[in-house]
C-alpha cells in the first residue's frame, strides 16, 4: 500500500510543510538579533502551558499559546528595561517552565510521560482540527515576517539606527518574540517543544553559508526548512522512526553539507569579484551617475559619521558618493560593521575609503 494515499500521513506532511517554511522565517530575526536559544527556553514554558492544561483537563493549545506568550512577551520587557540580561531571563524560561510543566502533569496523575508527545511531537496523530490550526498560524506568522520585514530587519540588525528612522522599535521587538513564541506552539504537535528551536535557527545558518543579502537568506532558510521537514518526514514514515527527530537530524544534514557548497562557491566567485572591483575603481562616481541618488551637501549623511551611525569615508578619490542611512543602497550587517550593497557588491567602510567583497 502507498504510504502517501493515508489520510494521517497527507495531514502530517501538510503540517511538516507549514512548519518546516514558517519556523524559518521568524528564526531569521532571532539569529539576527543573536537569541538563538530564545526558542528553546519559549519552549519550556509552552510546557508549562501543556501542563496547566493536563491538570485542568482542557484543550492543551490555547494554554500553551498564552503562557509561552505571556512569557516572551515578560522577558522583552524585561530586557528592555535593563533588569535582566538575556541569558538570565532564558534561564528563568528554562527551568520555571520545564519544572512547572512537570509538576502539574504530576498533580494530573500523569507525570513526565505524559508531556511526551508534546515535548518530542507526534505528527502521526495530527488532526483534521490540529491541521486547520497549525494552518492558520502559519500563515499569520509568514504574513507578518515577509510583510513587515524591512522594519524588522531594521530592528534587529540595528536599535539605535532604526530609532533614527523613526520605528517604533520596542512594538517591532514585541512583534518578534511573540510571532517566536507562536512558532514553538504551533511546532509542538509536530517536531515537539524540545526540537522547535532546531528548524528555527539552523536552516537560518545552512542559508547563510550558502547566500548573501537577507532576501536570499531567508528564502534560502524557508526552503531548507520546507525540503527538511517534508524529507524528514518521508524517511521517519519509510523507516519506523520518529518523525520529529528524523526532521532535526535531516534539518543539521543540510547545515553540514552548506559548509563544502558554500566553499566550492566561494571559489568560484573571486575572480568575478575582483573583475567587478577593478570595473567600479577605473572610474568615480558623480552625480550624474543613474545608480547613485544626488547627495545634498548639506544634508546629515553627506557630513560624516552622525547619529544615525553613518561612516562615510570621504577621501576616498574613487567613490565620492556618501553610504549612510538615507542613501538609498541597502545596509547589510556584516560582523561589526555595515556593509551597504552597491553595483552587484557590497562596499566595506574601512578608514577613508571603501573596500569592496
Amino acid at each position: 500500500m502507498d504510504l502517501l494515499t493515508l489520510a494521517f500521513v497527507q495531514r502530517a506532511l501538510i503540517a511538516a510543510a507549514l512548519v518546516g517554511m514558517s519556523s524559518p522565517a521568524i528564526g531569521t530575526y532571532i539569529v539576527q538579533r543573536k537569541l538563538s536559544l530564545l526558542g528553546d527556553g519559549l519552549g519550556h514554558v509552552a510546557i508549562a502551558g501543556v501542563g496547566l492544561a493536563l491538570m485542568t483537563g482542557s484543550a492543551p493549545l490555547p494554554w500553551a499559546v498564552g503562557i509561552c506568550v505571556a512569557g516572551a512577551v515578560l522577558i522583552e520587557t524585561l530586557r528592555q528595561k535593563g533588569r535582566a540580561t538575556g541569558d538570565i531571563g532564558l534561564a528563568v524560561l528554562f527551568y520555571g517552565g520545564l519544572a512547572a510543566g512537570v509538576l502539574m502533569a504530576s498533580v494530573a496523575g500523569l507525570g513526565a510521560g505524559g508531556l511526551s508527545t508534546y515535548l518530542f511531537g507526534s505528527l502521526n496523530t495530527v488532526s483534521a482540527s490540529d491541521l486547520w490550526v497549525v494552518a492558520g498560524l502559519a500563515v499569520l506568522i509568514l504574513l507578518v515576517s515577509l510583510g513587515l520585514s524591512p522594519q524588522l530587519f531594521a530592528v534587529c540588525a540595528d536599535e539605535a539606527f532604526a530609532k533614527a528612522l523613526g520605528l517604533p522599535v520596542r512594538v517591532y521587538n514585541y512583534v518578534i518574540v511573540v510571532l517566536a513564541a507562536v512558532t514553538v506552539t504551533m511546532a509542538m504537535r509536530t517536531v515537539g517543544l524540545l526540537l522547535v528551536s532546531a528548524l528555527m535557527v539552523i536552516p537560518v545558518a545552512a542559508a547563510q553559508n550558502l547566500f548573501t543579502g537577507f532576501w536570499k537568506g531567508m528564502w534560502g532558510a524557508m526552503g531548507i526548512g520546507l525540503v527538511a521537514s517534508v524529507g524528514g518526514y518521508m524517511a521517519s514514515i519509510y523507516a519506523d522512526l520518529a518523525p520529529g527527530a528524523m526532521i532535526v537530524l535531516v534539518t543539521i544534514g543540510f547545515f553540514v553539507l552548506s559548509w563544502p557548497v558554500a566553499t566550492l562557491l566561494h571559489k568560484r566567485r573571486p575572480l568575478a569579484h575582483a573583475e567587478s572591483a577593478v570595473s567600479d575603481h577605473s572610474h568615480s562616481h558623480t552625480a550624474d551617475d543613474p545608480q547613485i541618488p544626488t547627495i545634498d551637501p548639506q544634508s546629515p549623511t553627506s557630513q560624516g559619521s552622525d547619529s544615525t551611525g553613518a561612516t562615510p569615508p570621504s577621501t576616498d578619490p574613487h567613490h565620492d558618493h556618501i553610504h549612510g542611512p538615507h542613501c538609498g543602497h541597502t545596509p547589510v550587517p556584516h560582523g561589526d560593521h555595515v556593509d551597504y550593497a552597491h553595483d552587484g557588491h557590497l562596499h566595506s567602510p574601512h578608514g577613508g575609503h571603501y573596500d569592496e567583497h
